[in-house]
């Protein structure tokens, strides 16, 4: 069997949707893919180490044009593809209905990552997803509050299954050491709250600042590092002299990819307060920063946005706040940093769960799955 990925998310563009199409498509079967995307900066050095076709377009965007529409065929022709695969449903999910008239294709899958949820409410949106759940056999969604949602507007039309990126279970484990992190912000023998994220609003970063306080009351030399850079900065770096915790917040800015494992590392507990914020249009998607957190064997702290709790088992991996409550952020945070043993508990089981359900070969089994149910 023989599968087409139309996408326009994937690297050397950068982006966690990026990543996980990637990673997924990687992970399928030696010669059951072609990818059919768009053009992006370094493309050809990334294209030539892929163990598929890499087809580009010349553009830096696809649109379900005629063009787009016909090239698709001819490569799905060429390759005697049995079923296509669309990097993110909407707007190149619309391709699916022609694809199967004109070729061989017999089987559609399209991805959603979160957004999604929110077209969802939108009247000219969801009139959208509703054409491309028309034309694919499979709509995928991180988890149950992106179901739902996904459900109330598409789900007589199509089959809704879950599908959620994945963790690199050997570069985020207990191994991991944060000792270097550490000694580089002269946060050696503090205890520390990681967050690993962007900087921006819905993830809750002034939250955290705002609780750092209450936190420093009761485990009194208690730090804050924040992983990421982002267009927040000024403003979170604002908040924590306002709040009187400059010297106990620590922004890194951004860091590479191989050492966010050793930064999980560096922290005793993660956390991440995200909000859901415009109405819900602007709402977490699954926070797979609280399963790499648990991975490296954190206990996690989460907000209440969106799929961020389906990233959280709770009071087993580590608790879910509403993104908002700055006291009850700042019990929790006291409660795992005063507490070493259950801080351990807490991060041993999370490590056990992402081997269990969150590798990323297990997403791709699942993934393999749905392209061909009969397998």
């Amino acid at each position: 069997m023989t599968t087409l990925l139309v996408t326009n998310d994937f690297p050397p563009r950068p982006g966690g949707i990026q990543q996980f199409v990637h990673n997924l498509a990687v992970r399928l079967p030696k010669g059951s893919l072609v990818v059919y995307c768009s053009k992006h900066t370094g493309h050809e050095d990334f294209d030539a180490e892929q163990p598929f076709d890499v087809i580009r377009e010349d553009t830096s965007v696809l649109l379900p044009t005629p063009a787009v529409a016909k090239r698709a065929a001819e490569i799905a022709r060429e390759y005697d593809c049995d079923a296509v695969w669309f990097g993110a449903a909407a707007p190149l999910g619309l391709l699916a209905t022609g694809l199967k008239e004109r070729t061989g294709i017999r089987r559609a899958i399209a991805l959603t990552h979160g957004h999604e949820a929110g077209w969802a409410a939108l009247p000219g949106a969801r009139g959208l997803l509703r054409r491309v759940a028309r034309g694919t056999d499979v709509v995928t969604y991180l988890g149950e509050y992106f179901r739902t949602r996904l459900d109330r507007a598409i789900g007589e039309l199509t089959t809704l299954e879950q599908l959620a990126p994945g963790v690199d279970t050997d570069a985020f484990a207990p191994s991991a050491s944060g000792e270097t992190v550490r000694i580089r912000h002269s946060l050696v023998d503090r205890p520390v709250i990681t967050c690993v994220s962007r900087l921006v609003p819905r993830k809750g970063q002034d939250t955290l600042i705002r609780a750092l306080p209450l936190v420093r009351r009761r485990i009194p030399d208690a730090a804050l590092l924040l992983v990421g850079g982002g267009p927040y900065r000024s403003t979170l770096e604002s908040l924590a002299a306002a709040s009187g915790v400059a010297k106990d917040v620590v922004f890194t800015g951004t860091v590479p990819w191989a050492e966010l494992p050793d930064h999980h590392a560096a922290g005793d507990v993660f956390a991440m307060p995200c909000r859901t914020r415009r109405g819900g249009l602007d709402v977490e998607g699954l926070g797979i920063v609280y399963l790499e957190a648990s991975a490296v064997g954190r206990p996690v702290v989460a907000g209440d946005s969106g799929g961020a709790p389906d990233a959280v088992l709770e009071d087993r991996t580590g608790y879910v706040v509403p993104g908002r409550d700055v006291p009850a952020l700042a019990e929790r945070l006291v409660t795992l940093l005063d507490n070493p043993t259950l801080a351990e508990r807490l991060g041993t089981a999370g490590r056990a769960w992402v081997e269990q359900d969150w590798r990323w070969d297990t997403q791709a089994d699942r993934l393999e799955a749905l392209l061909d149910p009969s397998a």
